[in-house]
């Protein structure tokens, strides 16, 4: 029997490929995504792949978790003719893990920076903003998923102060321009726009670790992503906005001071205790039972 002690526990990974797999099957079901089981097969194994080969390289330990929910991220909001644009995708996102890292840290969303990437490098890769509508009750079973799968994460700040600054852009505009309020909440109703803030953005990984730290970059990324989407017409502004943000992250964490996150199961950093300039006591280094 689980106790509520261990549920409080759970590494929220677990969580998060709960809610991913149900929204995921939920599309397909209801929204016809248009990404077929051999896809999603195919970005798992990969990341899968990438992450062993990585941890093997680099003489760390295997986790299959973070690149699992890796997997589920691109399943949701990626899509390609074929099968090599995925899979490339997913190499690029588990590998900027290990080959782009600054203070112990991957300075990307693995994820984001895969999506990026291939829309970048090549035409035969979209996002899927259309693919998900504007239904009211869908916008809501996402944000209501993904604030359980934050709220484990300690993160639910990031989404809401994006969404919350974003929203207030959104309506600045729309009252700007005399629109009815309706224009702006069917944007903000988009299931690709909630899934982004929830699932990608509040990575407890890729955020600052300092609270304040967090709301400044969710709301920047709010502002760069506003700016790209009304003011330059690029429709996947939001992936290049936290993009732009994971490159400055490490300058807003040279003023952090708070402890870096670690899951549940991650093992502490080790770090050796300052030299003493007084004689140690032989029994001092046998480790406590």
């Amino acid at each position: 029997m689980i106790s509520l002690s261990s549920l409080k526990r759970r590494d929220p990974r677990y969580l998060q490929m709960g809610a991913q797999s149900a929204i995921l099957a939920l599309g397909l079901f209801t929204r016809e995504f248009e990404i077929t089981p051999a896809q999603i097969a195919a970005l798992v194994a990969t990341a899968l792949a990438a992450q062993f080969l990585g941890s093997a390289l680099n003489a760390v330990r295997f986790d299959w978790k973070s690149p699992a929910v890796t997997a589920l991220s691109l399943s949701l909001l990626l899509r390609a003719d074929g099968l090599l644009p995925l899979i490339i995708a997913a190499s690029i996102a588990i590998g900027s893990k290990f080959a782009l890292r600054l203070g112990g840290k991957h300075i990307f969303n693995p994820a984001n920076i895969g999506i990026v990437a291939l829309i970048l490098l090549t035409h035969s890769a979209w996002t899927t903003p259309g693919q998900w509508g504007t239904a009211l009750w869908f916008a809501i079973f996402i944000a209501g998923a993904g604030a359980v799968v934050t709220m484990r994460a300690a993160r639910l700040d990031v989404p809401l102060v994006f969404l919350g600054t974003y929203a207030l852009l959104v309506f600045g505009r729309a009252l700007y321009l005399g629109d009815p309020p309706a224009i702006p909440l069917l944007h903000l109703q988009n299931g690709a726009l909630v899934l982004f803030a929830f699932f990608m953005l509040s990575d407890p990984k890729t955020t600052p670790d300092g609270p304040a730290f967090r709301m400044a970059f969710s709301a920047a990324t709010a502002l760069i992503a506003y700016a790209l989407v009304y003011c330059l017409h690029i429709s996947d502004g939001p992936f290049y906005a936290l993009a732009v943000m994971c490159l400055l992250r490490p300058l807003i964490e040279l003023f952090d001071r708070t402890p870096a996150y670690r899951w549940d199961d991650e093992p502490p950093r080790l770090e050796l205790p300052p030299i003493s300039r007084t004689k140690t006591p032989r029994s001092a280094f046998i480790p406590a039972e």
